[in-house]
């Protein structure tokens, strides 16, 4: 029998050689690590919060459909690190309520490893403190918030797709240089949305130096009345913090009052096919010709990434219309397993988010991420985009922006190799 000191010191002994992460060491068999949630020896499950039905349901339903299509290309051909991603797709109607009961679902009772690409700023604004008190890992948040990006405050949290700031200054940067005198508006949701469009742009032009600024709700059915002051205010390029729907009303109401300004328009509502399936494809050639915009991802039609995207659509996502969402969808499903790869052959939620901040992961985009333990947003460049003759395409002008300063820089993008399908 041990005495009280005896037992005492082995304690100390224990706790020293957990804090240090070692195993073997105490001499007990009955000693084992503690599960790591969500994964098993040949599994890994992962969770997100998407608008499946509601108001958003419209484009960005499609998103989760195309990463669960692309996991499965990936489970087929081997798994990352020899287990396959199970990826659970929970309706939360864009209803920041419904968000928090799926979200969590999705940690305490499917004991998922991480959430992955939560869409939506007032969606995942509500679940942001739980999933940072939880340890859970928060990654590629679907949103061009810049809240996502405060590491102090949320460790486990990374941004994804380009900042609304970062998308506005771009768009203001190049109508600067493109139609130097011309003058400049901006329409945009009245929301988070919206105003990171329009302080983007701000902090390129200034704000007097903008001609007009109207704002549309989500709920409106018209915007004849705001876009009647942009004509009357003489706007020659309108900027505009749309989503697809509203980006196609604007265009068409614009047309019904024979006012055929240059449109400008943020990755959100710029997608052309989406564009072409609401309009039609004669309106569409007509109106959309010249229109402006922001990427960071593949898209154009001769990107090996695109053609990978596109065959993977085919044959596990029922062929479904392919768009910029199906883009996004996928490209976020390559960095988890990129980030799965980097996590390790028995990974955890804290190598998860060590592989995250180790500046190893590059993306697929126009140019390589730069995730740190410091930096903890997604694409801070952009390259701009024209339709011409109805290709949508980057025309080789690409922006870096950094508290609104915006620098030209090249692109760099990243290559297609194995498959796409990162290896650890």
């Amino acid at each position: 029998m041990r005495t009280p000191a005896k037992t005492s010191r082995s304690a100390a002994a224990i706790a020293v050689a957990a804090a240090l992460g070692l195993t073997g060491c105490t001499g007990s068999d009955e000693e084992e690590a503690a599960p790591v949630p969500g994964v098993t020896a040949d599994t890994v499950t992962i969770g997100t919060h998407q608008p499946l039905t509601g108001p958003a349901a419209a484009g960005y339903s499609a998103v989760s459909a195309a990463t669960s299509a692309y996991f499965a290309y990936v489970n087929d051909n081997g798994g990352v690190n020899g287990r396959s991603i199970e990826y659970l797709v929970k309706d939360d109607a864009y209803q920041p309520q419904q968000t928090n009961e799926v979200v969590t679902e999705l940690v305490e009772d499917d004991e998922v490893l991480a959430i992955v690409n939560g869409l939506g700023t007032p969606t995942h604004s509500v679940v942001l403190d739980y999933l940072n008190d939880e340890g859970v890992p928060d990654l590629f948040i679907a949103s061009g918030s810049r809240v996502w990006n405060q590491p102090s405050l949320y460790p486990n949290a990374f941004g994804y797709v380009a900042e609304y700031t970062t998308e506005g200054a771009a768009l203001a940067q190049y109508a600067v240089e493109q139609a130097p005198g011309a003058k400049v508006c901006v329409f945009g949701q009245a929301d988070d949305y919206g105003e990171g469009l329009l302080e983007g742009v701000e902090a390129v032009m200034g704000g007097n130096e903008i001609t007009e600024i109207q704002t549309y709700t989500t709920s409106e059915t018209d915007v004849s009345v705001q876009l009647g002051k942009l004509k009357a205010a003489g706007c020659e390029v309108n900027i505009l913090g749309t989503i697809n729907g509203f980006t196609a009303l604007t265009v068409a109401t614009a047309a019904q009052m024979d006012w055929f300004p240059q449109w400008y328009v943020s990755s959100s509502g710029a997608d052309y096919p989406s564009l072409v399936g609401i309009l039609g494809e004669e309106t569409a050639a007509q109106l959309l010709e010249g229109m402006v915009c922001v990427n960071y991802l593949p898209f154009g039609p001769d990107s090996e990434w695109i053609s990978l995207f596109r065959q993977i659509n085919d044959e596990y996502n029922e062929g479904a219309p392919f768009t910029a969402n199906t883009v996004i969808g996928m490209s976020v499903g390559y960095l988890f397993a990129e980030a799965l790869a980097a996590a390790g052959q028995d990974p955890t939620r804290e190598s998860l988010i060590a592989a995250v901040e180790s500046g190893s992961l590059q993306g697929n985009g126009i140019v390589p991420l730069s995730y740190s333990d410091v930096n903890h947003a997604g694409y801070g460049t952009v390259g701009i985009m024209t339709v011409e003759g109805g290709v949508q395409d980057y025309n080789g002008t690409t922006y870096h922006v950094e508290v609104g300063q915006v620098t030209e820089v090249e692109a760099e993008p990243v290559p297609l190799v194995n498959g796409g399908i990162p290896t650890g």
